[in-house]
């Protein structure tokens, strides 16, 4: 049989990833290390939309994750769209990082994806076909304070499949890369009113609207896609933003009193 792997399958984006593809028909193999939330997205979509649905409950940030998601994942079939999407969002000063979440997170976000890649591309490019699908972030446009660990796992991501894409183009199966902004997900934990009208103003988009355009633009061979008119407005400006206004900004009185607490 044939299926979709989504890593990070059980909530968010890569719920509705699920869902999505799903409702084209696609088998699932869903991986997670939320065992109970990934046992009822599977019986809830296999339910609804008919299709065959496997999960792995497995700490993507292990050292041999990659491996043993690809040996559960040929051992039911074949994977045809790999879609690499499990993160976190991480807020705080770089120095008062622990070295273990600095390992956590550099594994989730970089290491465990390349070596998917390179494990699941290595049969795309054998029989000529597959599509690859890599979750990195708006951030990996430019530096932001508090955020240098997320946003450089995330550029390194966009640096690793941008390459990744001219090298497998040839061989007929494709790498898109996705750069979403604020998507509404538990990741924020922010309560129903500003999530409202951040989602009204265009600052937060829905995540079912980020699935749809990102596994479209995986469909269509897309090498990147940066979804929503605020993000690519934030994009543009961040690339032509120079470092001094950064520093202003962090100059402002209430801007001090927040990074101190972080």
């Amino acid at each position: 049989m044939r299926y979709t792997l989504i890593t990070g399958g059980s909530s968010g984006i890569g719920y509705q990833f699920a869902r999505q593809s799903a409702e084209r028909g696609e088998n699932l193999i869903l991986v997670s290390n939320q065992l109970s939330a990934l046992q009822a997205v599977s019986e809830s979509i296999s339910k609804q939309y008919g299709v065959d649905v496997k999960i792995l409950d497995t700490d993507l940030s292990a050292a041999d994750a990659a491996e043993r998601i690809y040996a559960f994942a040929t051992s039911v079939g074949q994977v045809d769209n790999l879609i690499s999407n499990a993160g976190v969002l991480h807020f705080g000063k770089f120095l008062n990082t622990t070295d273990s979440y600095i390992d956590f997170i550099t594994a989730l976000h970089f290491t465990t994806p390349m070596k998917l890649c390179k494990l699941f591309a290595r049969d795309m490019v054998a029989r000529k076909s597959g599509r690859i699908l890599i979750v990195s972030s708006m951030t990996a446009w430019t530096p932001y304070p508090t955020m240098s660990l997320y946003g450089s796992t995330k550029a390194a991501l966009k640096s690793f499949a941008q390459s990744l894409w001219y090298e497998l183009k040839e061989h007929n199966v494709t790498v898109t890369t996705l750069f979403p902004g604020a998507v509404d997900t538990p990741l924020y934990n922010l309560s129903d009113r500003p999530r409202k009208w951040l989602r009204a103003l265009g600052f937060m988009s829905a995540p079912e609207v980020i699935a749809r355009k990102g596994l479209r633009a995986m469909r269509r061979g897309r090498r990147t896609l940066v979804p929503g008119l605020f993000t690519k407005i934030a994009v543009t400006a961040c690339k032509i933003l120079p470092a001094v206004v950064i520093l202003l900004v962090m100059k402002i009185p209430a801007v001090r009193r927040l990074l101190d607490r972080l």
